[in-house]
């Protein structure tokens, strides 16, 4: 038999070979020719026919040179063919002619066959060298990616054993490549859980769609005892017809990149507490209400158990530097709070509660060194120096207290008070974000807490100077009983202008005042202590409430600018009626015996120190048992009520049985002014006496 014949025996029909789709040789298209002694074609297969468009029917016997060569370049291909031949298994470029006229670039692996007497025939195997090339540069680009990409790369089989591991890969798992070979993650990876990966790979080979960038975090044998987070993605890899080969993976060390956005996103969640906290902290002038924001701000995002615990010498406006200059520390509790009900509050110092600890004691500590003190993990000892005692230490222990931070209240370099901060069922030790945060939110709390201070100084001073500028007790006049009351704004709000006054006059004579400075504090006390003591002088002058009020409108208008509102009466016991004026201020109320309660209808007049406007008196006769109510704006005026309405209520509030002039003070009080209302008032209520009492 012939090499042709054998040739034609082992490969089949003449015409070409079996398709394999898929395959490498169809991204190639190598075209198989075989050439018998002579240069003709013996043997042409299907993907000759794509490389020079001729069939076999028109290849099959003729000469190759003849055929796919062009006659310009014959010299050339000549020479290429007998390299060729010259060295077994050596290639060549050279020119081809197509079927269609046009050069092109093909390149050929020829091998030399021997027939068994003795005759040959050569095989060439022939694709486009511009194809070749392609494929040779992807293989290198792909192999030298593999081999140097710092991302570790591995295929796995359908039966997820390692077929091919990258260097990277192998130092990341710490195994080298030939161990990874033919194992499963499993296998290799022995501590890591497996099953997720493995059901993540499983997925992908089932569904072909891709898992691209899942984070997770890990140890890794390259870097004992820390854990690396990585961004792993699986693919599936397949052939051209869609056959299923296996799985590539992905892995890259996104350690820092995960810790920076770990970071960034706790700065920003920081900065969103701090917008937070200054919106929530300090709403009012109150001490109190601000270190219990304080304390509410920081349960639960930052501690389970928070504290805030001020100097007592502060409080009564000492320097806080001479109360950390001796042995202990004197701190008033203002506020405790917890992130869910536990008996770990009942171990803190209750509200109001004072308490001196000692140079040993952890929140001692911060105070005199003004700097945060983080114990992250607490032990016995540690919570024997931060509990007021042994027994709420046990508490303490028991209620699983497992952290603590205590940060100084600082403003303006001067040390106010000490937040203390625990955990116990968050599980998570504080940390140096942690302290950071609670510096911040402290030292605007401080800044708060020092306003509050300050207005608690100043209101305590003017309410002092106002109470003192008022009288007492109302003396006793003929005529007359008499009861008066003040009260001041509520906490958060600034003292008043408000007083009252009850001037005796010659022949019996009674002047009752009510007024009310505009403005709040210090000043306005002052202001009021001034108005009051002209009154009391031009009252001796036994004047006209008209005439009395135009020479005290001229000195307010020498007050810096200060206005008040006024009202002026005098009682004539004799002739058993009363004498009014006003200057802009709220009507009084009229009650007698056999009528209901009715608002006087006083000419208003102006505020005094408008200047230039006159004022009027009215006389109204008093009967015994009828009763004269003055009172300031602070009684009747808020700021969800119409003022009509407030009065309406006033008046129903003196209408029926009358009970003594003091109860009924009292009750006006309590009925209208609310503890934290805005302004403060003067209350003076006078009852005619039967001749028979006086």
């Amino acid at each position: 038999m012939g090499v042709a014949e054998s040739v034609r025996a082992d490969l089949g029909p003449v015409g070409g070979f079996p398709s394999l789709p898929g395959a490498l040789l169809d991204v190639l298209n190598l075209a198989a020719v075989v050439l018998d002694a002579d240069g003709k074609i013996i043997w042409w297969s299907p993907q000759a026919k794509q490389l020079f468009g001729y069939t076999a029917e028109e290849a099959l016997g003729r000469s190759a040179r003849r055929l796919l060569v062009d006659s310009k370049h014959l010299e050339q291909v000549t020479g290429v063919f007998a390299r060729v031949k010259a060295q077994e298994g050596a290639a060549g470029v050279f020119p081809a002619r197509h079927k269609d006229g046009t050069t092109r670039l093909m390149e050929c692996h020829s091998v030399r066959l021997a027939g068994e007497r003795g005759e040959h025939c050569m095989l060439g195997v022939i694709t486009e060298h511009e194809v070749l090339q392609r494929v040779q540069r992807d293989l290198a680009l792909s192999a030298q990616l593999i081999s140097q990409s710092p991302i570790g790369l591995a295929v796995l089989d359908t039966d997820l054993r390692y077929i091919v591991v990258n260097p990277a890969l192998e130092r990341i798992n710490g195994v080298p490549a030939r161990d990874h070979v033919g194992r499963t993650v499993r296998q290799v990876l022995t501590f890591l859980d497996a099953d997720p990966i493995e059901s993540a790979m499983r997925q992908v080979l089932t569904t072909g769609t891709p898992l691209l960038s899942q984070v997770a975090v890990t140890p890794t044998p390259s870097d004992p005892g820390r854990d690396h987070s990585w961004s792993v993605s699986y693919y599936r890899l397949e052939d051209a017809a869609g056959g299923v080969l296996g799985l590539a993976l992905s892995l890259v060390d996104i350690t820092e990149q995960h810790l920076a956005a770990t970071e960034a996103i706790a700065a920003r969640q920081r900065l969103a507490r701090i917008a937070d906290a200054s919106a929530r902290i300090g709403t009012t002038l109150d001490l109190d209400t601000t270190a219990g924001e304080l304390a509410e701000m920081c349960v639960p995002s930052l501690a389970d158990l928070a504290a805030v615990d001020v100097l007592d010498a502060v409080l009564g406006g000492q320097c806080p530097d001479t109360a950390l200059s001796g042995g202990g520390v004197l701190f008033r509790a203002l506020s405790v709070a917890a992130a869910y009900p536990t008996p770990a509050t009942g171990a803190a110092d209750r509200a109001g509660q004072t308490a001196r600890y000692g140079p040993d004691r952890l929140v001692t500590q911060c105070a005199v060194s003004g700097r945060p003190l983080l114990v992250p993990h607490v032990d016995g000892a540690d919570l024997a120096r931060i509990a007021a005692d042994q027994e709420a230490a046990t508490v303490l222990a028991r209620a699983g207290v497992h952290s603590y931070l205590a940060v100084p209240m600082i403003v303006r370099g001067r040390v106010l008070g000490v937040l203390d901060l625990a955990r116990a069922r968050n599980p998570i030790p504080f940390n140096g974000d942690d302290v950071l945060l609670a510096v911040e939110l402290a030292a605007r709390a401080a800044v708060c807490i020092d306003h509050a201070l300050w207005y608690q100084q100043q209101r305590q001073t003017a309410e002092t100077l106002q109470r003192n500028l008022l009288p007492l007790r109302p003396p006793h006049r003929p005529g007359l009983e008499i009861a008066c009351r003040y009260r001041a704004a509520g906490a958060a709000y600034e003292v008043g202008g408000d007083w009252y006054d009850v001037v005796p006059l010659p022949g019996g004579k009674t002047a009752l005042v009510i007024g009310d400075v505009m403005g709040s504090g210090i000043d306005a006390a002052a202001t009021m202590g001034q108005l009051r003591t002209a009154t009391r002088t031009l009252a001796t002058l036994d004047l006209d409430p008209a005439a009395l009020l135009r020479h005290l409108d001229r000195i307010t208008s020498d007050l810096d600018h200060r206005f008040a509102t006024c009202v002026y009466a005098v009682h004539d016991p004799h002739r058993s009626c009363c004498h009014l004026s006003s200057a802009g201020h709220l009507p009084p109320v009229l009650i007698r015996r056999d009528r209901a309660p009715a608002l006087l209808n006083l000419p208003t007049g102006a505020p005094l120190g408008v200047g230039g406007v006159p004022f009027k008196s009215v006389c109204i006769p008093l009967s015994p048992g009828d009763q004269l109510a003055l009172y300031t704006d602070g009684l009747v005026e808020v700021r969800d009520q119409a003022l009509d309405t407030r009065l309406d209520t006033l008046l129903s509030r003196l209408a029926g049985p009358q009970p003594p002039l003091e109860e009924t003070c009292d009750l006006l009080l309590d009925a209208l002014h609310h503890p934290d209302s805005h302004d403060d008032v003067a209350l003076l209520i006078a009852r005619v006496r039967h001749a028979s009492l006086q």
